[in-house]
C-alpha cells in the first residue's frame, strides 16, 4: 500500500498539486473538507475560478455543497436524521374540549411508525391557538398564539418556547417576538439553523389586526425574534412549510379567501414572492413535505369545509395540483409533521373535536391511512418535526 506523504505545499492561489488516477481512503475515521460561509465561498469572489465537481461545506447552511453548471448547489440527503431516531414529530398547545379549552401539553409521535401518541411535556404557558412553530434536528420552537379569551377581547402573548427533542422536559424560555402574535397551528418553516415565523395577525391590544409581518430566530441560540420582510398581502390563518433553501406560505384570508402560494429564500432578509396558485382558495389547513415537494390538506374553502389535498414542487414556480383526501374528514385548525417519505396530519374541528392521526407518503397520491390517536381531541396546535422539508 503507497503513503501520500505531504512535507510542505507551495502555489497557494494557483491550481496547487494535481493527483493523476484514483486516490483511496481506507481509514475508519474522517475526512475534513473545505468549509467556510457562503461569502466565502470561491467563484463569488473577483477574480477566482472554482472547477466544476468541486465540493465544500457551508457553516452558513450547515449543507454540504458542490460546484455544478457554474454555480454552488446544495447537496441534498435523504436521511435527516443521522443523529439518532426515527423521526420525531410533536403538537404543542392548542385547544381540547370543552371548546375552548387551552392546553400546555406537548405530544409525540415517531413518523416512521403508527401508533398512538404519548405525553412528550409541558409549555411555559397555556396556548389555545398556537402561533407560529419551528425545529432543528435537536431543537423545536413555539412562538406566539392566544393565551386566553374570546375575540376580539382575547389575550395574546409574544414568548418564544423551545424543547430538545431527545430530552423528555418542559419547554424553556427562548425569547420574545417583536410583537403579541397569533397565528393557528402554523407547521414548520425554516431550516436546520432558522426558525420562520408568519404571523397573522398582531395583538398587542384587545383589538386584533391583520398583518404582512414575517419573523426569524436563530434556532440553535436563545433571544428576541428579528424582523425578515413581509408577505405580499396581510392576511390570517396561512400556514407554511420549507425546503432546504426556500419557506413557503399557503392561502389565508383578508376579508376573502385566497389561493396564493407564496415563498421567501430562508437564508436571507427580504419580501415574499409569489409562487403560483393553489387549486382553490383555502384556509386552516395544513401543509408539511421533504426537501422536494409541499403537501397542504384540509381547511375551509369558500364552499365548506374540505378533505382533499395539494401538492407544490419547491424547485420551480406554478400552481398546485390535487393530491388526494390525506385528512380522512373535512377539517380545519389541524397540524401536520413530516419525515422525508410521510406527512402525517393530525386534530381539528369545528364542532366535534378530533384525535385522529392519519398518514400518506409524499411520493404518491392517495387516501389518508390511520396512524392511531393523540392523547385527547385537539385543534390549533403547534406541528414541528426534526426530519421536515427544509433539513
Amino acid at each position: 500500500m503507497a503513503n501520500l506523504k505531504v512535507n510542505t505545499v507551495s502555489g497557494i492561489g494557483t491550481e496547487g498539486p494535481v493527483l493523476d488516477g484514483g486516490l483511496h481512503f481506507r481509514s475508519k475515521n474522517y475526512l475534513t473538507l473545505p468549509k467556510g460561509t457562503t461569502a466565502e465561498r470561491t467563484a463569488t469572489s473577483s477574480g477566482i475560478s472554482t472547477e466544476i465537481g468541486s465540493i465544500r461545506y457551508n457553516t452558513d447552511s450547515n449543507k454540504m455543497e458542490c460546484y455544478v453548471n457554474n454555480k454552488w448547489m446544495i447537496v441534498s440527503t435523504s436521511s435527516p436524521n443521522l443523529d439518532g431516531g426515527d423521526g420525531r414529530g410533536f403538537f404543542a398547545g392548542g385547544t381540547t374540549t370543552p371548546f375552548p379549552t387551552p392546553v400546555n401539553t406537548i405530544d409525540m409521535i415517531t413518523i416512521s411508525t403508527a401508533g398512538d401518541a404519548v405525553n412528550f411535556s409541558d409549555l411555559t404557558q397555556q396556548v389555545r391557538e398556537v402561533g407560529g412553530a419551528a425545529a432543528s434536528k435537536t431543537r423545536g420552537i413555539r412562538a406566539g398564539g392566544t393565551i386566553s379569551g374570546s375575540p376580539p377581547a382575547s389575550t395574546h402573548t409574544d414568548t418564544i418556547d423551545f424543547i430538545t427533542m431527545s430530552t423528555q422536559s418542559d419547554a424553556t424560555d427562548f425569547g420574545n417576538l417583536t410583537q403579541h402574535s397569533l397565528s393557528f397551528g402554523s407547521s414548520t418553516g425554516g431550516s436546520e439553523t432558522r426558525g420562520i415565523f408568519m404571523f397573522s395577525m398582531q395583538a398587542s391590544s384587545p383589538t386584533r389586526t391583520v398583518v404582512d409581518t414575517i419573523e426569524f430566530v436563530t434556532i440553535a441560540s436563545t433571544g428576541n425574534s428579528n424582523d425578515f420582510g413581509n408577505l405580499t398581502a396581510a392576511s390570517q390563518t396561512e400556514q407554511c412549510s420549507s425546503s432546504p433553501t426556500r419557506t413557503f406560505k399557503f392561502g389565508g384570508f383578508n376579508p376573502n379567501r385566497s389561493k396564493q402560494v407564496e415563498f421567501i429564500t430562508t437564508a436571507t432578509t427580504g419580501n415574499a414572492q409569489n409562487f403560483g396558485d393553489l387549486t382553490r382558495a383555502v384556509s386552516r389547513g395544513a401543509p408539511c413535505g421533504n426537501a422536494t415537494r409541499g403537501i397542504y390538506a384540509g381547511g375551509e374553502d369558500d364552499a365548506a369545509l374540505t378533505d382533499e389535498a395539494e401538492k407544490i414542487e419547491y424547485a420551480t414556480l406554478g400552481n398546485a395540483v390535487e393530491f388526494g383526501d390525506v385528512v380522512g374528514s373535512g377539517r380545519e385548525y389541524i397540524s401536520a409533521v413530516s419525515t422525508p417519505v410521510r406527512g402525517v396530519w393530525t386534530g381539528g374541528g369545528p364542532g366535534s373535536l378530533t384525535n385522529t392521526i392519519t398518514y400518506q407518503a409524499l411520493a404518491t397520491a392517495g387516501t389518508g391511512i390511520d396512524f392511531g390517536d393523540m392523547t385527547a381531541a385537539y385543534q390549533s396546535r403547534g406541528g414541528f418535526c426534526n426530519s421536515h422539508g427544509g433539513l
